[in-house]
């Protein structure tokens, strides 16, 4: 007999077929969430453990007694300590590619946003500007298209990939970062600095390391254009926050979007929900979540665990 446990299902939101996981184990145990002072007993004779952010460290690895096997309900798994893990003989299994439509309209749907200024007209026709317009419209709010405009992507894997196409088809340019710092340019990509110089936007695809935390700081916002416009969808410290407060409040760049914070849930003090900085759009990590996109997360992270029982630990990242 198996037992599972999903340290923070409710993260995974309402009206998902649970089935194909359930089927996997024997029995399976469902916490809406964990604190971390929960996490040592709520593993207490757990043979599967699913994380979705739930911190797990090597203590709480080295303590939980009967675990064979971790499963995170999503790509990065900075929340699990791989080495802790590898050298308990826990394979650590991750999923990816499920979020990729849910993320690349996303991206699409704040650059469009920025570009037709909807938001900005939707909020002056219900106070009453339509009404007391001269014309049968009113403009004043600069519209721009995004046909003629050119995309960086930084970080062209899957979702980098998928966000590129969709804009080649709005008639977009699109430049492909090389590694930030990388010695050579390899062919179809440009050197980051030249990203920075050139685009009218810039997406942000990479993982968090140590190499791009801050990737995004204020010598990097100096140098995009003033009409540009930074989206980041991938992680909050990727981008420099006191250093991208700067450069929107004295109007350095044309605005930016962020879907991700360098701490998740933010306090309600975090600089970045200040609502009087300028031009900036803050979405609660949503991007990923649509329905289609949570059922196919889940039914991965089913798939790891008959594959695990099975004998097969391909997909692992530890």
């Amino acid at each position: 007999m198996m037992r599972g446990c999903f340290l923070d299902a409710g993260s995974m939101g309402d009206a998902l077929d649970w089935t194909a996981l359930t089927d996997t184990l024997d029995d399976w145990t469902w916490h809406h969430n964990t604190e971390p002072a929960e996490v040592g007993e709520r593993l207490r004779g757990v043979d599967v453990a699913v994380t979705n952010k739930v911190v797990l460290d090597a203590g709480t690895i080295a303590a939980a007694d009967a675990l064979k096997l971790i499963c995170v309900a999503a790509t990065g798994v900075n929340n699990v300590d791989l080495q802790a893990a590898a050298d308990h003989g826990i394979p650590v299994l991750n999923v990816s590619g499920y979020g990729t439509p849910a993320v690349s309209q996303h991206v699409l749907a704040l650059m469009l946003g920025h570009a037709t200024r909807w938001a900005a007209y939707d909020a002056a026709v219900k106070r009453g500007a339509w009404a007391q317009s001269e014309f049968f419209c009113f403009l004043d709010y600069p519209i721009e298209e995004l046909d003629g405009q050119t995309l960086g992507i930084v970080g062209h894997g899957e979702l980098g990939g998928a966000v590129a196409r969709l804009a080649e088809a709005f008639g977009m340019t699109v430049l492909v970062s090389e590694r930030p710092g990388a010695d050579d340019v390899r062919p179809g990509r440009v050197a980051f600095d030249d990203v920075l110089t050139r685009a009218d936007f810039i997406s942000l695809h990479c993982p968090l390391t140590p190499e791009t935390e801050h990737l995004i700081d204020a010598a990097a916002l100096a140098r995009m254009k003033s009409n540009a416009f930074l989206i980041n969808t991938a992680r909050g410290g990727i981008v420099d926050a006191s250093a991208l407060i700067a450069a929107l409040r004295e109007g350095r760049i044309a605005g930016a979007a962020l879907d991700v914070l360098d701490q998740e849930p933010p306090p309600a003090d975090h600089p970045l929900l200040d609502p009087s900085i300028p031009n900036l759009v803050v979405t609660p990590h949503s991007a990923w979540a649509s329905r289609g996109a949570r059922q196919r997360l889940l039914n991965q992270i089913a798939a790891n665990v008959r594959a695990f029982r099975a004998g097969d630990t391909d997909h692992r990242v530890n």
